[in-house]
């Protein structure tokens, strides 16, 4: 459970601004949108070697 203490006199805007980036560190969000269909392992090995070889790529054209 995450919990921001807010101070007195805290703007909470910025409390929840804090409380979005200690959320977003965990990694939640994007662990329940894996989790909404079930993906093959290979077809996640193969999408892992495409975006190894297009950043490959992407390190190649800076040199």
């Amino acid at each position: 459970m995450l919990s921001i203490p807010v101070k007195e006199g805290d703007n909470i805007e910025r409390s929840l601004k804090r409380f979005k980036k200690k959320f977003d560190r965990t990694k939640k969000m994007r662990e329940l949108r894996n989790r909404r269909e079930y993906v093959k392992p290979s077809v996640v090995k193969r999408e892992g070697m495409k975006k190894a070889v297009y950043k490959n790529g992407l390190n190649l054209k800076n040199d």
